[in-house]
């Protein structure tokens, strides 16, 4: 009832997937508001259209160590539809896929520090791409909210790479399960980014429908008086709703949801109701075998209750036909919620002796996650300790590491309660990077276990979890005995110092070098050094962060760690770039990063991570801004091969600062707002909100600006002052906003802030951009008799700290530039020549900044009327400037471009526009909604370049090429390349070539 509008949407999306067009849906909604329901009414009239259907649920117990289960349920489902046609479509892959589907063999088993998803995913998703290929084929997923998160990645993966094939993929998720650090908000936000995944939202129903809903319950329209009570306690829920129309005459029944929800149950059979309890135990489904073996009754007994349970509506069998679970979660979760203490550990005891002694009754991949999960709720941690080590080694090799480790965390609360002799029998130490192994064949040991846990936070971005266990390993380890050990943990411990905002991770790392000091070389050795060198790099670059490069360089090639050599000579390219030889160093950081992607076992996660943000990231501070800008995005590409779902908001970030230079406004605020919604750690929340809020003001939105601002220095409220890479945004959003409200002093006090230490050279970008900024501040100043005590002071700072800053490449020589205009405004001695060679330099450089120019250009007009100089050239700055600035919404521009020209008169008509090739804008693209990039595009295609040709003239990836000219089809309404180019041409889209 009521889901009309939404059938109707999925029907479309089935047929466009029927035609070739691959599509993805995201069904949101409350529990109990019909998610199921509609899935199922979907997915029977697509079976009765002949379209091959699986269904996949997450399953609670994923939360504790199941990844990729409904992924492996999709699986199996079509294997059993299709026979021999899955493992044809998975021949030649079937030792990676068997991770998922053990009916294809054995897995593969990865050597000790592989961590290559890019098998896993990749197959995966050319397997439903080869099973589509002939036939529509329909997937679903439900209760997202309760996934896994190497599931949630996988899905990602699958959702940006899927292009051509007749697939449908629908997932549903409870919006009302969804708190705010709910693990699934940040990859919802990610997929709101893709243009090929559509949301539904499911809201309640209206009194209208709720009495449709009612009158197909009972056969004929409901009484008003009890329309209105059951559409008053339901709130238009439709399972709550059934639930009160259901229960006939006994309207009165408790208020309380746990009452109304069992009240049904409460009316069956005890044996009946017996067989749900044990149901809901065993978890979001259970298979039938599994559930006999609980049972522990005749087989006829079982089957009359289960019989009674699926007739009265509350169970279902699974769609593989293997077993049952619950029509409704919050049935189950009500009967969970029914047993008595006792009762839960009693029936999980007889779920995992079951297990132990019949494993094959439930998928090989979730054995030991489930005699995990049963023995712990049974209070049992002798048997628990054993099968949740084992469940945490199957999550790392299926690159599963959140779940690995929650898992871990487990192991640690069971370890005291399980005898010694248990713990003599433990499996050995499993893989942890770069940690010192003394013997690889004796039992575990809680140090060892503690590594385990915290190799885990780290590699799954979790530096609250890796710092609480760092201090619980340091104060157990005694490091005059085992220095290699507690080194390890100090170098991890500064990380998580770091990314916490809780100082700069300095101390913990000389507390490291001192402990490998005049030890033979080692392993540990390489790391800690590689570790000092990068921290220096950041924090204090110079000569000795060389020195500590270097050798951490040779100590790792003597002891063989070629992961934290490539680390250390990333480094070394790093400070290579930023003493001086820039194109030299960008060469070797692009060679290092290169080698990391190309070798089959990738050797550092985090390194790939650290190499994909610090290239890129270099690329935009140097002014290569379309390659930084491909850079990011092949790196979020890449972000889904090797599980990085942490480094994807700081390549975001890169991302995000590069369209802000190039003009793309709209874009660089949809990747902030992202990092800002993904990213955990407070310091890059930080950054994120204070450039949100920069955005805001220059588009004329300073009240929201403040609170963005009020927001920013929350966040940076922390006991040890961060770093200035991270302070410095917050003082740039808090200077501009000063100025904007009028607040000359707050302005001078904030640039005293923000220069009060020396800069690392990687900053100079960021404070070429700044100066020409305050500098312009008090220009506009000048005058003011407020702001004249203190003037000259302020103008000198701002003069000896431009003074310090390096020139070396073209960028930073353009900011130079333009700050002497700005300069030379403040102290009166406004110069047309001066702002000339500003806008010279801006517009010969690689990439033009075009805010930049066009703040420069109305500054240039400005300086022309003042001393009398040519109107016309004032004019066509100004409307260049105007335009630029309509484009980028950037209204208090506007306004001032506009004052001037009514001030000076100057005629802004239309006049003066396209006369200048790519600088001119037009009004109808931008009425189009055509980004400047878009545009770009379209220029390229209306002169009938490929994509391939498109991508090299703009030094992006051929997909990216790919996705612009969609969107430019779909903003044009267009069908094809060749009517979007005679549009172009006919309507003056794209510059016209003149002789």
């Amino acid at each position: 009832m009521g889901r009309s509008g939404e059938l109707t949407a999925l029907r479309e999306g089935l047929a466009r997937a029927r035609r070739g067009e691959p599509q993805a849906y995201v069904v949101g909604g409350e529990a109990g508001v019909g998610k199921s329901r509609l899935l199922e009414e979907f997915t029977a009239h697509a079976r009765a259209a002949g379209v091959t259907t699986a269904v996949g649920g997450c399953v609670e117990l994923g939360a504790d160590g199941l990844p990729f289960a409904p992924v492996a349920a999709v699986l199996r489902s079509l294997h059993r539809q299709l026979g021999p046609a899955l493992p044809q479509a998975a021949a030649g892959q079937e030792d990676e896929l068997a991770r998922l589907l053990p009916e294809l063999g054995e897995a593969g088993h990865a050597p000790p520090g592989e961590v290559d998803r890019a098998l896993l995913f990749e197959f995966t998703t050319r397997l439903l791409e080869r099973l589509a290929a002939d036939r529509p084929l329909l997937v679903a997923v439900e209760d997202l909210h309760w996934s896994d998160r190497s599931t949630r990645e996988l899905l990602g993966y699958l959702f940006r790479s899927v292009h051509r094939s007749r697939l449908l993929v629908v997932v549903t998720y409870r919006t009302d399960d969804i708190h705010r650090r709910h693990p699934l908000r940040p990859f919802l936000a990610e997929l709101d980014r893709l243009r090929s995944v559509q949301r539904i939202e499911l809201a309640r129903l209206s009194r209208s429908e709720v009495s449709a809903q009612m009158a197909g319950i009972q056969g004929a329209p409901p009484e008003p008086a009890q329309l209105r009570s059951v559409f008053s306690r339901s709130e238009g829920n439709p399972f709550f709703v059934e639930e009160l129309t259901a229960g006939g005459s006994s309207g009165d029944i408790s208020d309380s949801l746990r009452d109304l929800l069992l009240v049904r149950m409460e009316a069956l059979p005890e044996d009946t109701q017996e067989i749900l309890r044990i149901v809901a135990e065993g978890g979001s489904s259970v298979e039938h075998a599994l559930l006999a073996e609980v049972a522990r009754c005749p087989e006829g007994e079982l089957l009359t209750a289960l019989r009674t349970a699926v007739g009265g509506n509350l169970l279902v069998p699974t769609d593989d036909g293997d077993g049952y679970r619950f029509r409704h979660a919050l049935m189950r979760e009500a009967v969970i919620d029914d047993l008595l203490p006792g009762e839960r550990a009693r029936l999980n005891r007889r779920y995992a002796e079951a297990l132990e002694e019949s494993g094959h009754v439930v998928p090989v991949h979730q054995l030991a996650a489930r005699k995990a999960s049963y023995w712990h709720l049974a209070g049992e941690p002798t048997r628990a300790l054993p099968a949740v080590l084992d469940a945490a080694v199957q999550a790392r090799r299926r690159y599963a590491f959140a779940e690995q480790l929650r898992l871990l965390e487990r192991a640690l609360e069971l370890w005291d309660g399980v005898p010694k002799e248990i713990r003599r029998e433990l499996r050995p130490v499993d893989h942890i990077e770069n940690f010192p192994v003394t013997d690889t064949e004796q039992p575990l040991r809680f140090r060892d276990l503690l590594a385990e846990a915290m190799h885990a936070a780290v590699q799954s971005g979790q530096p609250d979890r890796g710092w609480a266990i760092s201090k619980q390993a340091l104060r157990l380890l005694d490091e005059q005995e085992d220095p290699l050990r507690a080194a390890w943990f100090w170098v991890n411990r500064s990380r998580t110092r770091e990314q916490l905002g809780r100082g700069d991770g300095l101390e913990e790392l000389e507390r490291a070098r001192s402990l490998i000091a005049g030890l033979p070389p080692s392993i540990g050795h390489a790391h800690v050094l590689a570790s000092v060198a990068s921290w220096q790099n950041v924090n204090r670059p110079g000569p000795e962060s060389f020195g500590h490069a270097e050798r951490a360089v040779e100590m790792a090639r003597v002891t063989g760690a070629v992961a934290i050599e490539l680390h250390a000579r990333f480094t070394l390219a790093s400070l290579k770039a930023d003493s001086g030889d820039v194109d030299g160093g960008l060469a070797d950081m692009r060679a290092v990063r290169d080698q990391m992607l190309r070798r089959e076992l990738p050797p550092s996660i985090s390194g790939i991570g650290r190499a994909m943000v610090n290239f890129a990231g270099a690329l935009f501070r140097f002014g290569w801004l379309t390659e930084a800008c491909t850079a990011a995005e092949e790196g979020l590409e890449l972000c889904d091969r090797f599980g990085l779902s942490e480094t994807k908001p700081w390549l975001q970030s890169v991302r995000a600062g590069v369209l802000d230079l190039l003009g793309d406004w709209d874009a660089a605020e949809e990747a902030i707002q992202y990092c800002w919604q993904a990213v955990s750690e407070p310091r890059a929340r930080a950054a994120a909100r204070a450039r949100i809020g920069l955005m805001w003001l220059r588009r004329g939105d300073a009240d929201a600006a403040e609170r963005a601002l009020e927001e920013t220095r929350v966040l940076l409220d922390v006991p040890a002052v961060p770093a200035q890479q991270f302070r410095l945004p917050e003082i740039w959003l808090a200077i501009e906003l000063a100025a904007a409200r009028g607040r000359i002093t707050e302005v001078r006090e904030h640039f005293v802030r923000a220069t009060s230490e020396e800069f690392p050279p990687f900053m100079a970008a960021q404070l070429w951009q700044i100066l020409p900024v305050v500098a312009g501040i008090e220009a506009d100043a000048r005058g003011v008799p407020e702001a004249a005590e203190g003037r000259a002071e302020a103008l000198r700072r701002i003069r000896e700290v431009a003074g310090r800053m390096p020139t070396v490449v073209e960028p930073w020589a353009a900011g130079e530039l333009h700050w002497r205009a700005e300069q030379l405004r403040a102290e009166g001695r406004d110069s047309p020549e001066a702002w000339q060679r500003a806008i010279d330099a801006l517009v010969a450089l690689r990439d033009t900044p075009v805010p930049a120019l066009a703040w420069a250009r109305r500054r240039y007009a400005e300086a022309v009327v003042a001393s009398g100089g040519s109107r016309r050239s004032a004019e066509e700055a100004l409307r260049l400037a105007r335009a630029t600035a309509v484009r980028l919404r950037a209204k208090p521009l506007v306004e001032e471009i506009d004052q001037l020209a009514k001030r000076a008169r100057l005629d802004l008509g239309a006049g003066g526009s396209g006369r200048n090739g790519r600088d001119a804008e037009s009004g109808l693209a931008v009425s189009m909604g055509l980004t400047a990039r878009e545009r770009d595009v379209l220029a390229l295609v209306a002169a009938g370049r490929s994509n391939r040709q498109i991508a090299e003239a703009l030094y992006i990836a051929p997909k990216t090429a790919s996705v612009h000219v969609s969107n430019i089809l779909a903003k044009l309404e267009v069908s094809s390349r060749g009517e979007a180019a005679a549009l172009a041409h006919r309507l003056r889209l794209v510059p016209v070539a003149t002789d």
